[in-house]
């Protein structure tokens, strides 16, 4: 954990992630937010905008990660958390690399694509990399997968009904 940080804040924070993730799913979105943190200040957030942007690279991780950077001033974001509803995939991980992102905490694993662990090991143990990242996995993991079943069904759903 970096200063400051505690399954308190870890789990207030995720709840802001939460939130954001439920304005993905209004949007028509795969309902994933995401917001970073530096000493105990939101300086980036986001959620998934693929669809609404016409863009496969607007998940909410980059979208919150290019939302701190325009605010700080600077591509570099050490120091800070990344919270996310969903485990990050080899993208975004990619871009939390580059940022120098210090720590990244996710609710509900990606068992398709995460590269935090469940399927790639991008961010916790490829040494390849210059820069490491804590990963700590698991908070608010039932509320946020019950938002994504639900999101699921209901596209199931509504596939069935056309």
């Amino acid at each position: 954990m970096l200063p400051g940080d505690s399954e308190q804040t870890d789990r207030r924070c995720m709840q802001h992630a939460l939130r954001l993730a439920q304005q993905a799913e209004i949007e028509g979105e795969v309902p994933v937010g995401a917001v970073l943190v530096m000493q105990g200040e939101v300086i980036g957030q986001g959620w998934n905008q693929p669809i609404g942007r016409q863009d496969p690279t607007a998940h909410a991780e980059i979208i919150a990660l290019r939302d701190a950077a325009t605010r700080v001033g600077n591509y570099r974001l050490p120091d800070t958390t990344l919270y996310v509803t969903l485990e990050p995939c080899p993208m975004c991980a990619g871009a939390i690399v580059h940022a120098r992102v210090a720590r990244v905490v996710f609710a509900a694993p990606d068992p398709k694509s995460g590269a935090a662990g469940s399927v790639f090991n991008l961010l916790p143990t490829d040494g390849r990399f210059n820069h490491r990242v804590v990963v700590d996995g698991g908070v608010l993991q039932a509320r946020s997968t019950e938002l994504l079943r639900n999101f699921f069904r209901q596209k199931r759903m509504n596939r069935k009904r056309e």
